[in-house]
């Protein structure tokens, strides 16, 4: 009667691992890391050193060479290849024919006159085409240096003298009222102080005022010591105020 309560193949069991139903505080929800070994060790705690035990090493073969299935010339030695001379046959080498010249093509008679003495021949040649127009100076644009007076090139001169013209100044006709040299008058006197003694000079500045408070001040009769209650007793002063604020909406009762 009892496993017709159950539908399906479930049945009750003890579960296989920590279920977090089965807890009422979080349980083994927080992993705290370990204080023994390497791996997640705590941050928290020195670690001290550890060490680690390898296992046995793998047993090796008695033999571990390739063994006798590599066949081996034995011509071949340390140093190469242990063999005597060998010949072989080989083809034609394929030469390029060139095309050169046969002796039909030199003329010896032509050379006369590199091999011998001979007298020297020359040629007139025609006009070139770059030189048609000569822009070349002609006889007329030279002039040769003159060969009298003292700027003769290439020879010795003589001395040369010239006469010159009367002079207008020094004269004895010379009208010395228009000269134009300083009177009297042109020169200024010297300042006896640059050269003796220098008297104190005095000068008279502008009248100094004193610093001072230019700012306008309150006079004896602007102050009413009169109104003044807070060195005496005084009465009670009551003052009557607004009962509302001006900026508030009255209320308004419609009576009717």
């Amino acid at each position: 009667m009892t496993e017709e309560v159950w539908v399906g193949t479930w049945r009750p069991h003890r579960p296989r691992g920590p279920i977090m139903a089965l807890y009422s505080s979080p349980g083994p929800k927080y992993l705290i890391p370990p204080t023994t070994g390497f791996v997640k060790h705590t941050p928290t705690k020195l670690r001290a050193p550890a060490y680690s035990f390898r296992g046995a090493p793998m047993l090796l073969a008695e033999n571990c060479s390739p063994g006798p299935r590599y066949s081996v010339n034995p011509k071949i030695l340390r140093t190469g290849k242990d063999l005597g001379p060998t010949y072989s046959i080989l083809g034609r080498y394929h030469t390029k024919t060139m095309r050169t010249p046969g002796p039909g093509d030199y003329f010896p008679e032509k050379s006369t006159k590199h091999v011998f003495d001979s007298a020297p021949s020359h040629s007139i040649s025609a006009r070139t085409k770059t030189f048609r127009v000569d822009s070349t100076p002609g006889p007329a644009a030279y002039m040769l240096p003159v060969v009298m007076g003292p700027h003769t090139v290439g020879k010795a001169s003589q001395p040369s003298f010239s006469i010159k013209g009367r002079s207008k100044r020094g004269n004895f006709s010379d009208d010395l009222h228009k000269a134009r040299t300083p009177g009297p008058a042109a020169y200024r006197q010297t300042d006896v102080q640059v050269t003796k003694f220098k008297a104190p000079q005095y000068t008279m500045a502008a009248r100094v005022e004193p610093p001072g408070d230019k700012t306008l001040k309150p006079g004896p009769g602007a102050h009413s010591p009169e109104k003044v209650t807070l060195h005496k007793p005084c009465a009670p002063i009551v003052t009557f105020g607004i009962k509302h604020s001006d900026y508030m909406t009255p209320l308004i009762v419609d009576v009717e």
